[in-house]
């Protein structure tokens, strides 16, 4: 299975599955169920096995579909070097419609950039910036949450809100029409600028004994308008939810 083969959500989704407790257990593996909501027309949701490997150093971390070097670490604040998987992908032989089956393939591509979070009292504060560095979309992803964890005994709940910005080309690659592509298929041709998704989030975690944990992670994502104005696109929302099982060592 291509793991790659997920959404945007997945720029964050790793982390919001273990970093909950990555700092306090520097390892664990596990197995992971992703649904994923087309935003395409004719589109096909999809139920995605994702592995969890999550390792937590000192230098160095990797969680399931992102990878990092610290530039920066304390109980406080985290800054590193990062790169994940841009899973956000189109593939016309997948669709059931005939017009949207003519279109070109929009290909998955791999990001790097900065990572942040700061972690408070009041709260925790989140932040990606990516850009491609396959030359697929050469587009850049920009993700800022903020987020309040709750607390249970071994259950914890950590809402939390954000938005995520795509840039122009991030847009017309993914969510654009051709003039080409309108000559072949009678799409009418779109080129979006930039755009803001914002989202709700919620993540669970129970630790159901020192070495098992149990973990889900929601996200409802209110598309922007440049991307729910594409024709290739027919939900102006997208839900994605990941829930997983780990062992820890």
């Amino acid at each position: 299975m291509n793991y790659f083969k997920l959404s945007a959500l997945a720029l964050v989704l790793p982390g919001s599955l273990t970093a909950a407790y990555a700092q306090d257990n520097p390892l664990s593996v596990g197995a992971s169920v992703l649904y994923y909501q087309s935003p395409y027309k004719g589109g096909q949701d999809r139920y995605l096995p994702v592995p969890i490997i999550n390792y937590e150093g000192d230098n160095f971390y990797f969680r399931s579909l992102q990878a990092g070097y610290y530039l920066w670490k304390d109980k406080q604040d985290q800054l590193s070097l990062t790169v994940l998987g841009g899973p956000q992908h189109y593939d016309p032989d997948e669709n059931d419609r005939g017009d949207m089956k003519r279109l070109d393939k929009r290909h998955m591509t791999l990001l790097g950039g900065l990572a942040y979070r700061h972690v408070a009292d009041w709260g925790i504060v989140r932040t990606t910036l990516a850009g491609d560095v396959l030359n697929n979309s050469n587009g850049i992803l920009w993700d800022l949450a903020y987020l309040y964890r709750f607390d249970f005994g071994d259950f914890s709940l950590t809402p939390g809100i954000g938005a995520l910005w795509n840039s122009a080309n991030q847009n017309r690659y993914y969510y654009g029409v051709s003039s080409r592509e309108m000559e072949r298929t009678g799409i009418d041709r779109y080129r979006p600028d930039d755009s803001w998704s914002p989202y709700v989030e919620m993540s669970a975690d129970y630790k159901i004994n020192e070495s098992w944990r149990a973990s889900l992670v929601g996200r409802y994502t209110r598309l922007g308008d440049e991307i729910k104005d594409s024709p290739m696109v027919d939900n102006n929302s997208q839900l994605t939810v990941w829930t997983g099982v780990s062992y820890t060592f």
